[in-house]
């Protein structure tokens, strides 16, 4: 299975508002810490602030932000948003089905296994968890001068 851009550019986005702390990220700011285009981000923030990922202000100094604390937001809520179709194989997909063994096959049903297994996975790790496994990512994404100093643990 392989996740398509746009879930790739809409977890980083969130990851830069979480790191934004609060404040409020400008899709330019962002399109350019990740050298990507604006009108791909703009079209990606429809669905999730849709679907309550990030909220939008409007405005001349507006810009976007996490609606919610970023340990609230799972890996999973934002693929179910950005992905389209989960069929790892003709038999996920819906109307007809020309393999005669579609009702009796082992393999849909380890497919299916692999596919929950994959969603349970990415409902354990949140925005939060990416964010803070990169202690310089303000510094990395722009949104400091220099990096942090490193703290012992």
């Amino acid at each position: 299975m392989r996740l398509t851009k746009q879930t790739n550019y809409a977890v980083r986005m969130l990851m830069y508002c979480a790191a934004n702390d609060g404040r409020l990220s400008r899709i330019p700011e962002i399109a350019k810490a990740y050298g990507v285009s604006e009108l791909f981000l703009f079209k990606i923030l429809q669905p999730l602030n849709k679907a309550g990922l990030v909220e939008t202000v409007r405005g001349r100094n507006g810009g976007v932000r996490l609606p919610k604390p970023a340990t609230d937001i799972s890996l999973f809520d934002i693929v179910k948003v950005t992905e389209d179709s989960f069929a790892m194989a003709e038999c996920f997909e819906a109307g007809e089905i020309d393999c005669p063994l579609v009702d009796s096959c082992g393999l849909n049903a380890a497919l299916r296994k692999a596919l929950n297994a994959f969603f349970e996975v990415l409902q354990q790790y949140s925005i939060d968890d990416l964010v803070k496994a990169r202690p310089q990512i303000n510094f990395l994404l722009g949104l400091e001068e220099r990096p942090r100093p490193m703290t012992a643990a």
